[in-house]
């Protein structure tokens, strides 16, 4: 059988589907590392008590998530449908009130009236017309607002692009992911025609707070080398369409009963759509696991030397993004934006958490690279450099980041 040297020579998989909890006890405290089914990399590469520890920790967490995912999904689909409960019948007291009426409203989960609870806890929909259409501040408040909508289904989706902010909705995907075999990655893309020129903006959904399976993602420290670009996160590979056992050709063939890969679904509609108007720019953005994606979609875009995509590309917004590689893979990023004059912007809001993992140690060795915008507790922003440490603490407050 063809291993995962067949996609790089350097990397780690973990499986933790194929992985008991006495497995993991044994793991750790054994260092014959080879014989375990659940642990894939190259015969040579030496795990110290360092690195099984914190393999053990992501397994661990991986294992429990996969168990959780069903509880998880009941829990986030009671929490939601109170939620719209509440919002469909005027509150706590109408709700009452309509229910003894036997008039008690029910919230459909594919209308465009139904919220997630991201949507809930944040409602506003509309962007703020006081920002001119003319600049970075333009940009990336639109950007928060789309990485924030990604939260929703399709039919919201839809309706607040066309309606509340007079945009052209151009599609919503659900993308396959080959390793977990699940449609787990989500993204859409709207056009902005009051732009001149017109702007695509691509958004990819972050990890929702009952979704398992994108937790199991975040918690994924698989890791894979590519040469000549570094060290990328694998857990966030496999979400944007990673090939088992091929890894990123550039031409795939997807056909018409194949399940929709991420970066090849987005990377073909860019290149139709761009075509057509060559004017056009394009930028891409997302939250939390959503920012993980964006960037990695842009990293593969280089990987695959797409310089004709690359020039249309204005920008990357990210908010609450999490390291996604090494300091080689920052570099290779750097030289890429600065040859096709590309703007990156993180966001990140003070006591965010998801935005200080993986760790930076000397045995993951997660980098970030480029401009972060760090706002502190008071919402005030300041431009600091990628190695610059801010206050390592654990509560984070994703929605507020450009407020």
């Amino acid at each position: 059988m063809a291993s995962e040297d067949d996609l790089c020579r350097d990397y780690l998989l973990l499986k933790p589907e194929e992985a008991s909890f006495l497995d993991l006890v044994r793991f750790l405290c054994c260092s014959e590392w080879e014989k375990r089914g659940f642990i894939e990399c190259p015969e040579e590469k030496e795990l110290t008590i360092e690195r099984r520890w914190i393999i053990f920790i992501s397994l661990l967490v991986q294992k429990m998530l996969l168990y959780l995912r069903k509880p998880m999904a009941v829990t986030g689909s009671v929490v939601e449908l109170w939620l719209n409960l509440l919002s469909s019948n005027g509150g706590f007291l109408a709700l009452l009130l309509n229910l003894l009426k036997g008039k008690m409203a029910l919230p459909d989960k594919s209308s465009a009236e139904f919220t997630s609870v991201v949507g809930n806890l944040d409602t506003r929909v509309d962007l703020d017309r006081s920002i001119k259409n003319d600049g970075l501040r333009y940009s990336l408040s639109l950007s928060i607002m789309a990485a924030k909508l990604s939260y929703e289904n399709e039919d919201f989706v839809q309706s607040v692009v066309r309606d509340h902010w007079k945009m052209e909705f151009l599609t919503f995907y659900n993308f396959w992911n080959e390793y977990q075999k699940q449609f787990s990655t989500q993204a859409f893309m709207f056009r902005d025609t009051s732009s001149d020129p017109a702007l695509i903006v691509v958004a990819f959904r972050g990890t929702e707070p009952f979704d398992a399976d994108a937790w199991g993602t975040d918690f994924d420290i698989s890791w894979y080398k590519l040469p000549n670009v570094g060290k990328i996160h694998g857990g966030f590979m496999k979400a944007l369409g990673q090939q088992k056992r091929l890894g990123w050709p550039k031409e795939i063939e997807q056909g018409s009963d194949s399940p929709l890969l991420a970066y090849y679904t987005i990377r073909q509609q860019l290149r139709e759509i761009l075509h057509k108007n060559e004017k056009a720019k394009f930028i891409v953005t997302g939250h939390s696991l959503g920012g993980a994606l964006a960037i990695l979609f842009v990293a593969i875009l280089a990987y695959h030397e797409e310089s004709w995509l690359m020039e249309k590309l204005e920008a990357v917004y990210t908010f609450g993004q999490p390291r996604v590689g090494d300091e080689q893979f920052g570099k290779f990023m750097e030289e890429k934006f600065k040859a096709h004059n590309v703007r990156y912007l993180r966001c990140v809001y003070c006591n965010d958490m998801v935005a200080r993992l993986p760790y930076d140690d000397r045995i993951l060795m997660f980098k970030h690279f480029g401009t972060c915008l760090y706002f502190n507790s008071c919402y005030r922003g300041e431009v600091i450099s990628s190695t610059s440490i801010y206050p390592p603490f654990y509560i984070s407050m994703h929605m507020n980041i450009s407020y």
